[in-house]
């Protein structure tokens, strides 16, 4: 790859000396005599040797643009060159421009239409196209012609004043030449941005067929996936329709039940606390109508009081932070950042054998046998044990490695099945993609060859934990775990985040492939497919049949932002999909978020208990938009929940019903990054249902059948 290897394509050098490895060829300044080719018959000249008819050249892109010379343009550091003319109406059928490009590289830029804010057109942008081999031709020297067709760019008809060039993947400061810009004659006539678009083309946007198939195999969707975690026993939080509440977070693993206690951790100097009552926590869900999940601690130390902490300077000297509130609690590091060794255990905590754990579960059931019912479906078994030589140093400041990990879980959860014989136990609770294939031995400063994974023949943790608990169960006749359970965050650079600009937006949606599509490669350091859903079931499939999945821990961020709903929304539809066993999102929406509405799609859309219902039906859809669909036990009444991912291109939903039967309701419902609001439903034929999907958008679509679909379910 060229240029430093970022110019990953395009690389358009003015000398040698601006674009590492490029011609050394001085370029053509007349670029149009370097070729016979017919030129595009042009509607409107933008950019030639010079600004032309009332364009305007723009953007955050560097940018040098000498008369009679073609533009020079640096695309480094998310740079755009923004090309606009105020008032643009005219018929168009597409954007055509010439670059130098050096042979031999690949491609690294996009073009895309925008309407400006002062007009009143969306001010978002379309979608942007790559240049990609099929959309230019090679002149001569090293030139090349790129023609986007407007049936790409922005086939719904909307009107644009401006042209926007960009790199959509991270290039260097390298000049590239850029000249003949222009749009081709033909196509839909637009009318001024400040105008209205072409009222049809708005309306009904690109025609998106999707199909649901009421005729195949189901999968049951477990009420377990809308939980939250988190939350504070005694306070509610907002009503997005959860069904299961988690205890967990680092403090849980250091939780005292007898006495209400926890230790803050790495989180707040090793410090001691008062804790919230569990029996008040469970009492608090179960009025409520929820059930609860609960972690159980395994590392074996438990806050003794509520006034220890780990690393007093009066012991240990001077430290990096120390509490504004307590000056003698200390961070355990340093003044130059080395850390400090800890001194013993019994400074904090007390010892927490399984037998401790055994008599908590006792409790908790007896408890439940004074009212009859359950309060915990779910035991976890600690919380992300890779971590505990970070989090919980002061009290394990050796790194976790498998062997260990796999003797806590057989002892502490073989109590807990002894205390509650159908208990359902989850693990190992795992924090993020490393850890889910190393262990924290194998990722220890100054570790180097994985000498831990490679000791257990080289199978990645999670699959070795789950095949010898298997060995476990089949020696021993005792199950000692349920559930699969990892913990899920997006690494893509501030996606996790209240960000909400566009280009964090748009990798916020993306990165929701990483769930389950295995073609994505996660754009983040993990630089590989996640396919975390597909994963998860292969490594029980392979080690341990029979075991359920549970999601932890998850979160994509812009909890503000519309973005944050459709993420939300896009997560919880695939965990039906995928047949989830639960999952809790971390910690809980805050009060008016968006990504409540996430939850609400699925939860609550019409204000009135309306939900997304028992069974999940397969469905296709196109790519950048998401169909998830379901059907109750009786089999007469269908949900269906609609992700338009793209920024501004609405979608004209075209969903193929034929096996479904006769429709006898419907009801539409859609968000747009408010609430949601009910529509008067599209007039459809009877095999099919229409829908326009505006642009970044949630719509519920809830159908009355007018008999029972078959009950197939998957094996």
């Amino acid at each position: 790859m060229k240029a430093a290897g970022h110019l990953a394509g395009l690389c358009l050098a003015v000398a040698a000396s601006t674009c590492q490895g490029s011609s050394q060829r001085a370029p053509d300044p007349n670029p149009a005599s370097s070729t016979s080719l017919t030129e595009p018959e042009l509607a409107d000249v933008i950019y030639d040797r010079g600004v032309k008819g009332g364009w305007q050249a723009g953007g955050t892109a560097p940018q040098e643009l000498a008369p009679g010379s073609p533009a020079k343009i640096r695309f480094s550091d998310n740079g755009e060159w923004i090309l606009s003319k105020p008032n643009l109406a005219g018929q168009f059928g597409g954007v055509v421009f010439r670059v130098r490009m050096t042979p031999g590289d690949g491609e690294f830029l996009e073009v895309g239409l925008r309407a400006g804010t002062t007009s009143a057109a969306p001010p978002t942008r379309p979608a942007f196209v790559k240049i990609a081999p099929d959309y230019r031709r090679l002149l001569d020297d090293d030139w090349v012609e790129v023609s986007v067709p407007m049936e790409a760019l922005d086939p719904d008809g909307r009107p644009f004043d401006r042209v926007v060039m960009r790199a959509f993947r991270p290039v260097d400061n390298a000049w590239v030449l850029i000249d003949k810009v222009g749009l081709v004659r033909g196509g839909t006539p637009r009318a001024a941005a400040g105008g209205a678009a072409p009222v049809a083309a708005v309306a009904s946007g690109v025609a998106t067929p999707m199909r649901i198939v009421c005729n195949a195999a189901a999968t049951r969707i477990s009420p377990f996936i809308y939980g939250l975690g988190g939350v504070d026993a005694g306070h509610l939080p907002m009503d997005v329709g959860a069904t299961i509440y988690r205890w967990g977070g680092n403090r849980s693993s250091r939780y005292n039940w007898e006495a209400h206690l926890d230790n803050a951790a790495s989180d707040w100097f090793f410090e001691n606390h008062d804790a919230d009552d569990w029996t008040q926590f469970l009492a608090t869900n179960s009025s409520a109508g929820k059930t609860s999940a609960l972690t159980i601690p395994i590392v074996g130390w438990v806050a003794k009081d509520a006034t220890s902490f780990s690393f007093p300077v009066s012991v240990f000297g001077p430290q990096n932070r120390t509490d504004p509130s307590h000056p003698d609690a200390g961070d355990g590091t340093k003044p130059g950042g080395a850390k400090i060794r800890p001194g013993p255990p019994d400074r904090t905590s007390i010892p927490a054998p399984p037998e401790w754990d055994k008599r908590w579960v006792q409790a908790i059931r007896a408890i439940d046998a004074k009212t009859g019912g359950r309060s915990v479906m779910q035991y976890i078994l600690d919380n992300e044990p890779m971590l505990w030589s970070a989090t919980h140093r002061d009290l394990h400041p050796d790194p976790l490695g498998y062997d260990e990990l796999l003797d806590r879980t057989i002892r502490y959860a073989t109590a807990i099945r002894e205390a509650d014989p159908e208990a359902t136990i989850a693990g190992p609770a795992e924090w993020g993609w490393v850890n889910y294939l190393y262990s924290a031995r194998d990722l220890a400063p100054g570790v180097i060859g994985k000498p831990d994974h490679a000791a257990h023949g080289g199978v990645p943790l999670v699959e070795w934990y789950l095949r010898k608990l298997r060995d476990h169960e089949r020696e021993t006749k005792v199950r000692v775990l349920d559930v699969l359970d990892l913990h899920y965050y997006p690494q893509q650079s501030g996606v996790y985040s209240d960000k909400d600009d566009l280009q964090t937006a748009v990798l916020r949606l993306r990165a929701t492939r990483s769930l389950w599509d295995p073609s994505y490669v996660d754009e983040s350091w993990i630089h590989e497919p996640v396919s975390l859903l597909p994963r998860m079931r292969e490594w029980i499939d392979k080690a341990y049949p029979g075991r359920g999945i549970s999601i932890g821990e998850w979160n994509f961020g812009g909890e503000k932002h519309v973005s944050g709903a459709l993420a939300t929304a896009e997560a919880l539809g695939r965990f039906g999909q995928y047949g989830v066993t639960s999952a809790f999102y971390w910690t809980a929406p805050p009060a008016g978020s968006q990504s409540g509405q996430g939850f609400l799609a699925y939860r609550n859309f019409d204000g009135h208990g309306g939900r997304f219902l028992d069974w999940s039906l397969p469905t296709s859809s196109p790519a950048g938009v998401s169909l998830f669909a379901s059907r109750d036990e009786e089999g007469k009444h269908l949900v269906a929940v609609i992700i338009n991912m793209a920024a501004d291109q609405p979608r004209r939903a075209q969903i193929d019903v034929g096996t479904c039967g006769a429709i006898a309701s419907r009801r539409d419902f859609v968000y747009l990054g408010g609430g949601f609001a009910g529509e008067t439903p599209a007039q459809g034929a009877a095999s099919s249902l229409e829908q326009t999907l505006p642009p970044w958008s949630i719509t519920v679509i809830d159908v009355g059948l007018a008999q029972p679909l078959p009950k197939k379910v998957t094996p």
